[in-house]
């Protein structure tokens, strides 16, 4: 008998896990998900408990797997007051943190441990794009980005510090992902659309980056399969737009003749009244995938037109 690869996904529970978990169980992976809340019903992995900061029973797991991916980490969807300041920031470095000190202890380590990053991590800008060598990362105090940044850089000098010489390592700077997911953005902004308030966010001039779910998840089979490639790696889409541009392709996909625009002020209103930041929709992303494109990965959905039109053919996932 032939022994499955095996995947290990730690915090895989969410939206992104997973799309994951599914990818691949279709390839035939055996996968494993670390979570704080463990089903016996899952279909597609077999989930095993674990809190995200200390070691325990979860770390044999480990052993001779072919892949880890880390995405534990709380929403930033949020107020950032202090307390959800301090879960976030935890939330991140400890899982983080203790798999690092897994992996180093393992007898025959994982082959690669891919992290979850942001690629919030670049500065706020309307013109050039970002690709992976990008040093700037200067925070922009109109857009008040200056907590996220602290927290992508406290998340990958975690990741980066840990010692695991015989396993390879990259972090995701994973921009916007468009998927099913109830409280994902599709969703969300093709509901804003059929009410009529699709219009521009604020100046309509700060660029989304985003990736297709699909693509995603090709993108992180690709990275597992690729050992030349490690450190930081952009997931996103090549072509970023401006949130205008993309509020007019919610606008077309749903058949909504108009769309009013929301001001700055009335999305700090709206911000705070949703228990969310307005750093999430007015910092400008303009990121591009440099090392994927330079590896030859191919997008299925590269233009975000074609990325809606998929999503909204397809068949709602639960």
């Amino acid at each position: 008998m032939i022994n499955k690869p095996k995947l290990i996904l730690a915090g895989g529970s969410g939206f992104l896990g997973q799309a994951l978990a599914t990818h691949f169980h279709v390839l035939g992976w055996e996968v494993i998900v670390l979570t704080r809340k463990p089903s016996t019903t899952h279909t597609l992995a077999r989930e095993i408990a674990w809190d995200g900061e200390t070691l325990g029973a979860w770390t044999r797991e480990l052993e001779g797997s072919d892949a880890v991916v880390n995405l534990a980490g709380r929403s930033v969807d949020c107020r950032y007051t202090p307390a959800n300041r301090r879960i976030i920031m935890d939330s991140r470095v400890k899982p983080t943190s203790i798999l690092g000190e897994a992996i180093a202890r393992c007898e025959k380590p994982p082959r690669v441990w891919l992290n979850a990053s942001s690629a919030t991590i670049y500065r706020h800008i309307l013109d050039s794009a970002w690709d992976e060598f990008c040093p700037d990362f200067t925070p922009t105090p109109a857009v008040h980005d200056e907590f996220s940044l602290d927290v992508i850089h406290a998340w990958e000098h975690t990741f980066n510090a840990a010692i695991t010489p015989n396993t390879r390592k990259v972090a995701l700077r994973t921009t916007m992902v468009l998927g099913h997911a109830r409280n994902s953005v599709f969703p969300v902004l093709c509901r804003l659309a059929r009410l009529g308030l699709g219009g521009r966010m604020g100046s309509g001039k700060q660029f989304v980056s985003w990736l297709h779910q699909e693509d995603f998840c090709r993108a992180v089979e690709w990275l597992i399969a690729h050992d030349d490639v490690s450190g930081p790696v952009n997931l996103a889409a090549p072509n970023p737009l401006p949130n205008a541009e993309m509020m007019r392709l919610f606008r077309e996909l749903v058949h909504a003749p108009i769309g009013l625009p929301a001001t700055e002020w009335m999305l700090e209103i709206g911000a705070f009244f949703l228990r969310t930041e307005t750093e999430l929709i007015l910092k400008s992303r303009r990121v591009v995938p440099g090392k994927l494109l330079a590896g030859g990965f191919e997008f299925r959905l590269p233009h975000m037109r074609d990325a809606l039109r998929d999503l909204n053919s397809s068949k709602r996932t639960p």
